[in-house]
């Protein structure tokens, strides 16, 4: 129990980033194309890991260096297993977010709570009896704080959907291989692989400029260092400990983290609704929290 609350409060501090994160990343489509952003963002999340991870290193007594540890087999499947449905997920985001509005961009990217379950089942993962409930209670609530009375329906909307059923599956592979290897190393290593690809996409559909970049500096580096770089080993940390369905259902709380940063610093008012949908959120998320003990 210690350790699922542990592992619960590094994913909480993951969700706070990536939820303040949602600004950077709608300022920064603003200069530069999805691809492009993604890019750079994911090139700076390695870049900013890598000291340290030659911090953490000087630590360690196997008589490996920074370079040898980075030649584990594993490892490298294990980046690659978590990467490619990031790599999808990341850049089907930000294609959904220039075509959708924010509230059901929000709502459709935490759809993935629906998904890990069903993905986990092929993975043999069983959800405890409680969290299929808290499941239904979030996406009422998600429903709620971000697209209450929307009905139509666009292309963004299908892009959102693919990007929640590839989180579905990067969380699940998080959870295979976050116990057996150098969790800095994955996530650097992950966020690379997503620069490549990104940057391979770039080149040919975007025609980025320095001054678009450039505009869109500031953004690129919170959305890499804090969200790429310091939020994804901390979900990767927090899933050592937790099941990946009770982890997701945490993760739900980025869309209301998204809805109070605006509320407290840009001015936007809460509806009704909105705060309906805050406390079945967090409602969910406390009861996904209560042990069960399944009868044999």
């Amino acid at each position: 129990m210690k350790k699922q609350l542990q592992g619960s409060i590094s994913i909480l501090f993951a969700v706070i980033i990536w939820g303040s994160t949602f600004v950077a990343q709608s300022l920064g489509m603003d200069h530069v194309g999805p691809f492009t952003f993604q890019a750079i963002r994911c090139a700076l999340g390695a870049i900013g890991l890598l000291p340290v991870i030659f911090l953490f290193d000087r630590k360690k007594t196997d008589g490996q260096n920074f370079l040898s540890r980075f030649g584990d087999k594993l490892l490298w499947k294990a980046a690659a297993c978590c990467a490619i449905p990031l790599f999808f997920a990341a850049n089907l985001q930000q294609l959904g977010i220039v075509s959708t509005d924010a509230g059901k961009s929000a709502f459709l990217t935490a759809m993935y709570i629906i998904f890990v379950p069903l993905i986990g089942l092929a993975f043999h993962k069983k959800p405890s009896p409680m969290v299929p409930f808290a499941v239904v209670i979030a996406v009422i609530g998600l429903y709620f704080l971000s697209c209450y009375g929307v009905t139509s329906v666009n292309l963004g909307d299908i892009y959102l959907l693919g990007c929640a059923i590839a989180f579905g599956f990067q969380i699940i592979f998080v959870d295979k291989y976050a116990n057996s290897v150098d969790p800095l190393r994955l996530n650097c290593l992950q966020a690379a692989i997503c620069a490549v690809g990104s940057a391979i996409v770039m080149l040919f559909t975007e025609s980025p400029t320095l001054a678009g970049i450039q505009r869109s500096w500031w953004g690129m580096c919170y959305a890499g260092f804090l969200s790429m770089g310091a939020a994804y080993t901390l979900q990767i940390l927090g899933q050592k400990n937790m099941e990946p369905t009770l982890a997701s259902l945490i993760m739900s709380l980025e869309s209301v983290v998204a809805v109070l940063c605006g509320a407290l610093f840009l001015q936007e008012r809460l509806t009704q609704w909105e705060t309906i949908g805050c406390v079945l959120v967090f409602i969910a998320v406390v009861l996904s929290q209560i042990p069960i003990k399944s009868k044999k």
